[in-house]
């Protein structure tokens, strides 16, 4: 791992640990430098501002750990590791909900699940015949449903148990996926 990487690594961690107490809005550079032990322009050579190093840590820490479950067979188990990440990282997750921060955890929470339903979409409309733009909006259309959930169990306090919550999806989700690009199939005039 580079020092570039190293150094990333540790703001990271310290952030983490500061949100574990203080509101995002409240912790400045100075605090986590000197939380850390480096210096100002040590920060400022990796990131712009804080929620600059908000944005890295969701991108780098949970957006890779679902690349793998893009497939209409593992998409629960994806969505199951976004919910991990969350409770395993639940003081950084919800202060990030209640800060200016919040659109860092829609963003992450969009492009993860953006990526794991387009991986499904994409599987299961092999050998149709479906614009990629139908594609694109029934990926967008369920990422929305599925990230508005996660923000409610979190604005709820996340009391629902997460295997219930993705059993129920299952569920309910159970074909739609297929009949909805099946409504979206180009027919031959």
């Amino acid at each position: 791992m580079s020092n570039s990487s190293l150094t990333q690594r540790t703001l990271a961690h310290s952030l983490k640990e500061l949100m574990e107490h203080i509101p995002l809005n409240k912790i400045t550079v100075k605090q986590l430098v000197e939380h850390c032990g480096l210096k100002r322009q040590t920060f400022y050579y990796h990131f712009q501002d804080i929620f600059d190093l908000l944005g890295w840590i969701y991108r780098t820490e949970a957006v890779e750990s679902i690349s793998l479950y893009r497939s209409y067979d593992t998409w629960t188990d994806g969505f199951c590791r976004i919910f991990c990440y969350i409770e395993n990282n639940r003081a950084f997750c919800c202060n990030t909900l209640d800060s200016l921060g919040r659109n860092h955890l829609d963003v992450y929470l969009y492009e993860v699940t953006y990526d794991l339903v387009m991986g499904v979409i994409q599987e299961l409309a092999e050998g149709m015949t479906v614009s990629e733009e139908d594609k694109r909006f029934i990926a967008n259309f369920y990422t929305l449903a599925f990230s508005g959930l996660v923000i409610q169990w979190l604005k709820g306090g996340m009391k629902e148990p997460t295997k219930v919550i993705i059993d129920k999806l299952s569920d309910l989700i159970e074909g739609h996926f297929l009949r909805a690009l099946h409504k979206y199939e180009c027919k031959p005039s």
